[in-house]
C-alpha cells in the first residue's frame, strides 16, 4: 500500500455563503496538474470567482480518484461531464452532481440536490442519503434526462424522478415523490417505498417497478397479474452486479401489469409486486 498515492482530496474550509460552481473538480480536468495549477482554477460563485485554494485545502496526487470532504449542498455540479475515474463525496451534495457524467463513479455519503444524474449516459451513481426533485430528468429546454447509467438512492427521491428518462437505471430504495417516471421515454426505474401520485403519468415507454400500490393515472389499463419471466433475468442481474445494486435483487416474478400512459401512445409499463 506504501507505493499507492493518495486520493486527491480537496476539504472545504467553511460553508460558502451562496453556491459554487465545482464541475472543474473532475479526473479529467486535474489529471497531470500540479497542486499550485489546481489551487489556482477559478470556480464561479454568483457573480464571483473564487480561487479553488480559497475554498479547499488540497492533499494527495491521485487525480483519477478525487475526494470532497466537509460538502454541502452549496457545491453544485459535482462530477459534471467526467468520463471516468472516480468522486467520493463526504457529506451532501447541491444541484446537477453527474450532470451529463459519461463514465467513472460517484459516491456521495449524504444527500444530493436537484437534477442529479440528469443527461448522464454511463457510469454509476451512489446516494447514501435522500435525491431532490427531477433526479435523472431533463432539464428545461432538453426532451431527454438520463440516457444510461445506474443511479442508486439509498433514501427517499423527491418529485418527478425520471421524468423523461431515455435510457439507464434509477434504483429508489426508500419513497419517490409525486410523478415518478413522467414522460418516461424508456429505461427502467424502481421504487422500494412508497410512490407519490401520478406515478407515469404522460409515460411513452419503459418499466417502472412498484414494491407498494400507488395512485395511478386513469389513462393507465389494469392488464392483471402475470408472471414475467424477465424479472428473475432482472434480479439476476442486480445479484451478478454486486455491491449497491444487489440490495434490489429479490424472489418473484408475480406482478400486477398496468399498461399505459393511454394517452401517450399507451407502451409503457407498471409492474406492481403481488
Amino acid at each position: 500500500m506504501s507505493g499507492q498515492a493518495q486520493a486527491l482530496t480537496f476539504t472545504l474550509r467553511d460553508r460558502p455563503a451562496q453556491s459554487v460552481d465545482v464541475s472543474p473538480l473532475i479526473p479529467d480536468r486535474l489529471q497531470g496538474k500540479s497542486a499550485d495549477d489546481i489551487a489556482a482554477i477559478e470556480l464561479t460563485s454568483g457573480n464571483r470567482k473564487l480561487r479553488i485554494g480559497e475554498l479547499f485545502s488540497i492533499e494527495g496526487a491521485d487525480a483519477a480518484n478525487i475526494a470532497i470532504r466537509n460538502s454541502c449542498s452549496k457545491l453544485n455540479r459535482i462530477g459534471l461531464g467526467m468520463s471516468g475515474g472516480s468522486i467520493t463525496v463526504q457529506g451532501d451534495a447541491g444541484a446537477y452532481l453527474g450532470m451529463g457524467m459519461k463514465n467513472g463513479r460517484i459516491v456521495v455519503s449524504g444527500s444530493a440536490g436537484a437534477w442529479a444524474a440528469s443527461g448522464m449516459a454511463n457510469g454509476q451513481i451512489d446516494i447514501r442519503g435522500d435525491a431532490g426533485d427531477f433526479l435523472g430528468a431533463a432539464i428545461q429546454g432538453d426532451k431527454q434526462g438520463m440516457q444510461g447509467g445506474t443511479v442508486i438512492v439509498h433514501g427517499n427521491a423527491g418529485d418527478r424522478a425520471g421524468d423523461h428518462l431515455r435510457r439507464g437505471m434509477l434504483l429508489i430504495r426508500g419513497n419517490a415523490g409525486v410523478y415518478c417516471a413522467s414522460r418516461m421515454l424508456a429505461g427502467t426505474i424502481v421504487v422500494g417505498g412508497q410512490a407519490g401520485a401520478g406515478a407515469g403519468f404522460g409515460m411513452k415507454r419503459g418499466t417502472l417497478i412498484l414494491s407498494r400500490p400507488a395512485s395511478l393515472p386513469a389513462t393507465f389499463n389494469d392488464c392483471g397479474i402475470h408472471n414475467l419471466s424477465f424479472l428473475n433475468l432482472l434480479h439476476r442481474h442486480f445479484r451478478s452486479s454486486g455491491g449497491e445494486v444487489a440490495q434490489f435483487a429479490r424472489d418473484g416474478y408475480r406482478v400486477r401489469r398496468f399498461m399505459g400512459d393511454l394517452g401517450n401512445g399507451g407502451s409503457g409499463e407498471i409492474l406492481l409486486y403481488v
